[in-house]
């Protein structure tokens, strides 16, 4: 049955919506402290081991496919999958005890409980707002990824289309500090950002063949350099 104009326009009208609210939680500017975080990045930097545009992208390609998408990413979906609230504050445990470097635990946190603020002022939602509940209470330690997916699901936007925005926001929101912190051109970090474009997508698919006893298999190597971030005599990032 064909539809008719007022359900195709309601229905585009709803698409939009949805795509206007990822936009709006991946742009730059959104307040969660991201720019204060490099998430090891600046450990690197200091040794010497990331000191220019190829050096970055082949870090960033690392920390993307092993530390980003079998946590966070894999959090977007089991989120947007979930089939009831337990689901959801599960995803949001595990990734707090996956997080072994304190800093980068607090720092998730504290974007977590941001973006979730931002999301239950702009985009409430029941889900969400008791999501904001239990960060008050305590109950749950709060994840930037798992208050994005909540916003997203509730708006109709298909977990493969969060995963990516969330992972290209992530990468983004990094390439920027490495603007600042190597410090690399803004065109340069144009050309990184092009360059993960695939990157993202592979990522993506592999979010969705993951099993469970996958997620937070993350790199060991970018976990030490978080560690000892703590340690760095001059720092410009909070990790």
């Amino acid at each position: 049955m064909q539809s008719t104009p007022t359900e195709r326009i309601s229905g585009s009208t709803a698409g939009t919506a949805g795509m206007l609210a990822v936009l709006q939680l991946c742009d730059s500017a959104l307040p969660t402290g991201m720019f204060a975080h490099s998430l090891g990045l600046e450990t690197y930097i200091d040794e010497g081991t990331v000191h220019d545009e190829p050096s970055f992208l082949a870090w960033i390609r690392h920390c993307l496919h092993h530390q980003v998408v079998p946590a966070e990413g894999w959090a977007v979906r089991a989120v947007a999958t979930a089939p009831d609230d337990e689901a959801v504050w599960r995803a949001d445990d595990l990734l707090a005890a996956q997080a072994l470097p304190v800093q980068v635990r607090d720092a998730a946190a504290a974007m977590g409980q941001r973006m979730t603020e931002i999301g239950a002022e702009n985009f409430p939602s029941p889900r969400l707002l008791s999501y904001a509940n239990r960060l008050r209470a305590g109950t749950s330690r709060g994840n930037p990824a798992v208050a994005f997916a909540l916003v997203g699901t509730e708006l109709g936007v298909a977990w493969e289309q969060l995963a990516g925005a969330y992972l290209f926001s992530t990468v983004t929101s990094l390439t920027q500090n490495a603007v600042r912190g190597i410090p690399i051109g803004q065109n340069a970090g144009q050309r990184v950002l092009r360059a993960l474009h695939d990157d993202v997508a592979r990522g993506v698919e592999r979010i969705g063949c993951m099993s469970d006893d996958e997620f937070g298999a993350t790199s060991p190597g970018l976990e030490i350099a978080q560690m000892r971030h703590a340690w760095q005599r001059a720092r410009m990032f909070m990790s």
